[in-house]
């Protein structure tokens, strides 16, 4: 069976972005389908689409939206490499970065000249985004200046603008109502923003915060020990989970060493993710400029922007802006908004391939969802 397709970069991931109406509608055969395009479950997915770990496994599958304030929708799927698993649970911003292009160049919102503006409907959070992409002359343009760090080359810019991202999956920025919590003998901080995450102290796990991806994914006593604490976190937060899968995502913090306002690692299974996740980033920022939280005690704020967040990460730097106003019962926070700048482009166009027997899930267990 031939499905097409578009492969993109968005930020400093990438994946197959699909049609919704090209796609089965029972979410079994959908998952069997995206399985089978990328090559799951393989540690290479030498038979499908994917790149053999979790930044290039993803899938967005993009349509008309359903919603009257925005222009289409879509629906993010991190494909498992080496499980039969399809997991819609998380979101992804880097991937988000592609959606706007990719409605415009094939005729689901029409270009304005020189930008356009694109509201999108993330149905993973129901959650709108407003992407902002450069289109001269009403075409798109991915020539530019604007650099992501992680990323090699130059590309024009692609500003996403997130309304309302607080409480994307437990309905509070502080999912268990206290800025500081103790688990497996370790302070860690719980935040619901654009993606529910819990962070740690780098130290609390014997680390200094700056170490590269390939040390980190080398130690895997260190490896285990993380995903216990996410796992007791998603407990604690009541997300259900499975391991290695779904949210909390986690990620380890340090005070910054080069010029930013903290540094971090973030993880994406088992994984140090190469850059930071652009929805991770969000994350963190908001727990930055939470009163008692240990990202707050470890910030650097600017005393000139101070809602601008620098991200330290192993490939550079990540910027976030925050809009927020203090709640004047509480004096926490209320974050209203959050914008960033990323980049995305298509690399392939075309169709791929599935074979019918992975259609029919022959030789398989069926995916969860």
């Amino acid at each position: 069976m031939r499905i097409p397709c578009v492969l993109m970069r968005g930020g400093s991931s990438k994946g197959l972005f699909f049609f919704a109406k090209d796609l089965p509608a029972d979410p079994a055969a959908r998952d069997r389908m995206l399985l089978a395009a990328m090559g799951s479950p393989d540690a290479r997915q030498i038979d499908g689409m994917g790149g053999g770990n979790d930044h290039s496994s993803k899938v967005v599958i993009v349509g008309p939206s359903s919603q009257p304030d925005a222009d289409v929708e879509y629906l993010f799927a991190q494909v498992s490499v080496a499980r039969d698993v399809v997991d819609v649970l998380p979101n992804s911003g880097n991937m988000l970065a592609g959606v706007a292009p990719f409605a415009v160049e094939y005729g689901l919102v029409k270009a304005d000249s020189p930008v356009t503006k694109v509201r999108i409907l993330n149905t993973n959070s129901q959650k709108v985004v407003e992407a902002t992409v450069q289109t001269p002359g009403g075409k798109v343009s991915y020539s530019g200046s604007f650099e992501v760090d992680g990323v090699p080359g130059k590309c024009a810019p692609v500003a996403l603008q997130f309304f309302d991202p607080t409480g994307t999956k437990t309905g509070r920025l502080l999912p268990t109502g206290s800025p500081r919590d103790e688990i497996l003998g370790m302070t860690v901080t719980c935040v619901d923003f654009a993606i529910p995450i819990v962070l740690v102290k780098a130290q609390s796990l014997g680390k200094s915060g700056y170490e590269s991806k390939q040390e980190l994914d080398g130690d895997a006593v260190f490896l285990q020990r993380l995903e216990e604490l996410r796992a007791a976190a998603a407990r604690l937060m009541g997300l259900a989970d499975s391991p290695g899968l779904g949210v909390p995502k986690i990620a380890i913090i340090a005070p910054p060493r080069a010029g930013g306002t903290i540094a971090s690692r973030y993880f994406v299974g088992s994984n140090c993710h190469p850059v930071f996740a652009a929805t991770g980033a969000m994350a963190l920022a908001a727990a930055c400029h939470t009163p008692d939280t240990i990202a707050e005690e470890l910030a650097v704020l600017s005393q000139s922007n101070p809602q601008q967040i620098v991200i330290e990460h192993p490939s550079g730097k990540v910027n976030c802006n925050l809009v927020s106003s203090a709640d004047p019962w509480t004096g926490i926070p209320k974050f209203v908004g959050a914008a960033m700048l990323t980049s995305a482009r298509p690399l392939l166009a075309g169709e791929v391939y599935v074979a019918d027997h992975c259609l029919r899930g022959e030789n398989q267990t069926p995916p969860r969802t």
